[in-house]
């Protein structure tokens, strides 16, 4: 389905001028806001730019809830963080979904920012216990499911946020309707899968906003950019960009990492350390000049640009693919219609 924009849409998709660019830090952004009083759940929230976030959340007085499937290793990664809580949570098992939702919402507390930040990128085909994709199970029913589970606690906040991670990857595909779990074929690197699942993280922000933006709750999906870690083991938990089924060589073509395997720091070109990759997260989560504006692609600490006629990503390429969004994740239409159809495929 092609992306057909009205100019409300294209209007809004505009940068504000915020001041804030690539180069700043989570702790840049959140320079002068106390969010004493503030609760913060973040999916995830405990390896790469989730922790940096968690990090940054919390010394300016959030309480953060990370959700994390292990919770033992995450209390490990989190030490000497004050206060934070973790609570078990398992994005790709509905019945975890559901479990952590009660357990939050018998605490009776309100909630201040959702963060949607756990994912999962690319590699093989693995199919969930209902037979779903898992990128598109994980990445976006999963928080689908635990946002709309969340809504009281939101709406109990007055003003709320909810903050997708997404991805430049969304540029690779739109939602594939007939076939969004790939019951006809998969691309050996799972990237088709992974772009799906990145335009509908952003759909969804579109959506929300649209519907609960009367309620005080507003939508954001964010590009944090591209975070290579040091390690090139498998990206299999949130904010951990860098994949072992990335071939090294090509990551090296693309430079992002150095002759030596190290990330390169460019953040003008994407390729940022992890304090900046969480920058406009927290950017999202808390700062006032998004108080009017919901329901938009995020990159660099403001609202990304639109390109009207992008190009076809070439991985082979010497250049950075561009993360700039494009119109078939903003689609009004089409963020309508994955709300549907997100609803059928968890059962609600």
């Amino acid at each position: 389905m092609t992306a057909n924009l009205n100019s409300s849409v294209i209007d809004k998709q505009r940068p504000l001028g915020t001041g804030f660019g690539a180069a700043d830090t989570a702790d840049d952004v959140l320079a002068g806001i106390d969010l004493t009083g503030k609760n913060v759940i973040i999916t995830g929230g405990h390896n790469g730019i989730g922790r940096e976030t968690t990090r940054a959340l919390a010394a300016a007085g959030a309480t953060v809830t990370v959700a994390a499937r292990d919770p033992e290793s995450a209390a490990t990664k989190l030490s000497g963080i004050d206060r934070v809580e973790i609570r078990r949570l398992d994005l790709i098992d509905p019945d975890s979904v559901d479990a952590f939702v009660a357990g939050y919402l018998d605490s009776g507390r309100r909630l201040d920012v959702l963060i949607n930040n756990a994912g999962l990128m690319g590699g093989p085909l693995v199919r969930d216990g209902r037979g779903y994709e898992a990128q598109f199970a994980t990445n976006h029913l999963g928080h689908f499911q635990l946002t709309l589970g969340l809504l009281p606690a939101l709406r109990a906040a007055g003003t709320a946020r909810v903050v997708n991670l997404t991805s430049g990857g969304h540029r690779m595909s739109d939602i594939r309707w007939d076939d969004p779990h790939f019951a006809n074929g998969y691309d050996e690197m799972g990237l088709l899968g992974y772009g799906q699942s990145k335009t509908a993280n952003v759909l969804f922000a579109v959506e929300l906003d649209r519907r609960w933006a009367a309620d005080g709750i507003r939508g954001y999906a964010v590009h944090p950019g591209i975070i290579i870690t040091t390690s090139l083991g498998p990206a299999r938990a949130a904010g951990e960009s860098a994949a072992g089924w990335l071939d090294t060589e090509l990551l090296r073509a693309q430079g992002l990492i150095d002759d030596a395997g190290q990330p390169i720091n460019d953040p003008d070109h994407e390729k940022k350390s992890v304090q900046q990759g969480a920058s406009t997260s927290v950017f999202a989560a808390t700062s006032p000049l998004l108080a009017d504006v919901g329901g938009v692609y995020l990159k660099d600490n403001d609202i990304s640009p639109l390109d009207i006629d992008p190009q076809p990503i070439d991985f082979a390429s010497e250049q950075t693919p561009s993360a700039t969004v494009v119109p078939h994740a903003i689609d009004p239409e089409s963020a309508r219609r994955l709300w549907d159809l997100s609803l059928q495929l968890i059962g609600r």
